[in-house]
């Protein structure tokens, strides 16, 4: 089964929604629209991880996101997104049952809180990862870096791992659609992968209008919806979406069951 992974940023500064659920009410309302919508997971972040970002204290990002983790985790699985080994282990303390880590370095928080984890491929914070967007051959450094990692947290304990190729992070758009063109690599070495394109800039590029301007970060439903279709094509076991209503009826009507309904 594919999973819709809801985002849920609880930050004044993230990229798409920043500011939009970070007062705590909010955000446990949207996630609870998310969940409405057909979410499996919701992934609750706070502190933004676009190109340029500057770090958030340790405290003030538990100040962001435990109530929010606290409140959703009895309705939902609830996944952690962050970088800092305490606000991992305080947000599992309060629920959640998944780390999604974009520094693939948090496996040891996860196997002692009997957690999921997901590794995602970022090799440099974000207030600097644009400079280090410099590969050889991105699709096979990625796959071999993330492999690396899963095997270390299999080994430490972790029993649910996920590879995420980090599309966006550090990566041009070259790189990204070399990856997404190549996710059948990822999804051969036996790891599930997981895939988060949902309104990034490169689509916004992609989906540029008559005028040459890039689509707004708004109006990128359809490229976000068309790599999340080629993500599931290609083996992806879980899609990280903003837009969680439209992805949750594709990926139920490109399952084997729907496909054979009114088959003769």
């Amino acid at each position: 089964m594919v999973l819709v992974m809801g985002v849920l940023n609880v930050t004044p500064d993230s990229f798409s929604d920043g500011g939009r659920w970070f007062d705590h009410a909010l955000a446990i309302a949207h996630g609870r629209r998310l969940i409405a919508d057909g979410a499996d997971i919701i992934d609750v972040g706070g502190e933004s991880t676009r190109p340029g970002a500057e770090p958030v204290a340790e405290e003030e990002e538990l100040r962001r996101v435990l109530p929010v983790v606290e409140a959703l985790a009895p309705e939902v699985e609830v996944s952690i997104d962050t970088r800092k080994p305490a606000v991992a282990e305080a947000a599992l303390g309060a629920g959640a049952r998944i780390v999604n880590d974009i520094s693939a370095s948090l496996w040891p928080v996860a196997a002692a809180g009997g957690a999921g984890w997901i590794a995602m491929h970022c090799p440099a914070d974000p207030s600097v990862m644009t400079a280090h967007a410099r590969y050889r051959d991105v699709v096979s450094e990625v796959a071999d870096h993330l492999v690396r990692r899963a095997e270390q947290a299999r080994a430490a304990g972790v029993e649910r791992i996920w590879i995420d190729p980090g599309i966006g992070f550090a990566k041009t758009a070259a790189h990204n659609l070399s990856l997404l063109r190549h996710l059948d690599r990822f999804v051969a070495t036996g790891w599930p992968v997981a895939v988060g394109t949902s309104r990034k800039s490169f689509l916004g590029a992609l989906a540029a209008g008559p005028d040459g301007l890039p689509a707004p970060v708004d109006d990128r439903l359809e490229p976000s919806l068309a790599t999340a279709a080629w993500a599931l094509t290609q083996g992806a076991a879980m899609v990280r979406v903003h837009d969680v209503r439209p992805t949750a009826q594709l990926v139920r009507m490109s399952t084997p069951e729907f496909a054979g309904v009114g088959a003769r």
